[in-house]
């Protein structure tokens, strides 16, 4: 059993990452209040969603260095106050761009608090197996926010506001600054590595131009001027960040994390699996709500087998994981996920039972999935680095999962666009871009599958160094 601390330790982390995932759950089902009070575009909510994913992912490297740098306690901190001052932002915009400006600061504070949150629990926990028991609890947090966020998040939108699912979170982070304080102990990386301004400038271009090249293609044309300029940048971006990352003494993504297959490994089994969930999460609230009429609260009770499958199976999945090996648990976890989202690929304009099934066994099936895979795949990657890069292991690996979203939203989004179009659709054309989108999610979650079953290999929860 933890001890007394090492449990404080742990409800503070986990504060960190149920406020991160309770603002991403909730702003989906918000997606269409906020659609009709800003008068926003199908591309403008992709961008309330991927302005956080795009600022989380681009500065989720330099957070994990800032963390072994100057203290991971320090680090979750700040990420604490800019997630509050972004989520103020949010509440009180007047228009789109403002609240996308304000994701976007909270995307920033959520680079922080996560990966400070991972490397923080990898201290406390010296021992592999307590460690994969306390990050196992850590991922259910993630569950926890789900189950709470559907229904409280979507009676808050329904008779109050849509800007409420945001203010809450401002006492919330301001609880998270003072236990932080309070009980945490400063930690530190070994080597106190230096920032690399190139590389971090070059990560933002590279994942912002493919970003908004699928994002605004959809509405702009491909062949646009822009669209084919961010895309040329996206593409010369990433092979300037591969040749700066090769020469420079402190590198964003150190090289020798590569070594051994299982790190790499893990993070493409993280980016295939939020790939398609994201992008789900992004879509099928609207399909609930513009296609089934569903009020926001009914959207939140009718995915909620996702959020309650999710919280029981991720908070035993530390155990199941020492028991059965991370490779089973990778690959049983996003191969039903993708089995959930092929069900929801078969769903059809009819307001009908057989429809609902499949929304329901769909849900169960992708949050018993990602329950079994989340725990595993974050302990793979954290217990592959030695304990002085551990807040950089842990960074890497968070911005695979979240560059998985971004692209996931950016890309199948901009499918379900090319069908549905811009603004409002009829229900023949909603079901149609969904169904494409899910196919492509289905897609993304077998890759995931294979990559799990051939390569994590051996003990891969002992850690390296």
């Amino acid at each position: 059993m933890p001890s007394p601390s090492k449990s404080l330790v742990l409800f503070t982390t986990c504060l960190a990452v149920f406020i991160a995932q309770l603002d991403t759950s909730v702003v989906n089902l918000a997606l269409k209040h906020i659609g009709a009070s800003l008068e926003a575009s199908v591309s403008e909510l992709q961008w309330v969603i991927d302005a956080y994913n795009l600022f989380y992912a681009s500065f989720l490297l330099t957070a994990g260095i800032l963390g072994d740098r100057f203290g991971h306690r320090t680090t979750l901190i700040a990420g604490f106050v800019l997630f509050g001052a972004g989520s103020l932002l949010c509440g009180v915009a007047p228009e789109v761009w403002s609240l996308i400006a304000g994701r976007a600061i909270t995307g920033f504070g959520a680079a922080f608090v996560i990966p400070a949150s991972l490397a923080i629990l990898s201290s406390a926990y010296p021992d592999h197996k307590e460690r994969a028991n306390a990050i196992g609890v850590w991922a259910s947090c993630n569950g926890l926010a789900w189950v709470f966020g559907p229904a409280a998040g979507g009676l808050v939108v329904d008779y109050l506001s849509w800007r409420g699912i945001f203010l809450v979170i401002v006492p919330v982070s301001i609880l998270g600054c003072f236990l932080g304080l309070r009980y945490i102990s400063e930690s530190f990386g070994g080597r106190k590595r230096g920032l690399d301004p190139a590389g971090q400038i070059l990560a933002v271009l590279a994942l912002g131009g493919l970003s908004f090249g699928f994002i605004e293609a959809p509405h702009r044309g491909w062949t646009s001027l822009p669209i084919a300029s961010a895309l040329a940048v996206a593409v010369l971006a990433t092979l300037a960040f591969l040749i700066v990352e090769w020469r420079v003494k402190d590198p964003l993504v150190p090289g020798f994390l590569f070594r051994k297959i299982r790190f790499p490994s893990a993070l493409l089994v993280a980016i295939a699996m939020t790939f398609a969930m994201y992008a789900t999460m992004f879509l099928l609230p609207l399909y609930l709500q513009s296609v089934r009429h569903n009020t926001a609260f009914l959207t939140g009770i009718q995915m909620l087998p996702m959020s309650i499958s999710f919280f029981f199976v991720s908070r035993a999945s530390g155990k199941l994981a020492v028991r059965f090996g991370p490779r089973a648990m990778m690959a049983a976890g996003t191969f039903a996920m993708g089995a959930g989202v092929f069900l929801l690929s078969l769903l059809d304009t009819e307001i009908s039972m057989s429809n609902l099934a499949l929304i329901e066994s769909g849900m169960v099936l992708i949050g018993l999935g990602l329950g079994l895979n989340t725990g595993p795949v974050v302990s793979v990657a954290v217990s592959a680095a030695p304990e002085s890069h551990a807040g950089t292991a842990s960074g890497i690996l968070n911005t695979a999962r979240i560059v998985g979203a971004t692209l996931g939203v950016a890309i199948l989004g901009a499918i379900y666009a090319a069908k549905a179009g811009q603004s409002a659709a009829g229900p023949a054309e909603i079901v149609e871009g969904f169904r494409y989108a899910m196919w492509g999610a289905v897609a993304s979650e077998l890759m995931g599958t294979l990559i799990a079953l051939f390569f994590i290999r051996g003990n891969a929860l002992e850690r390296d160094g």
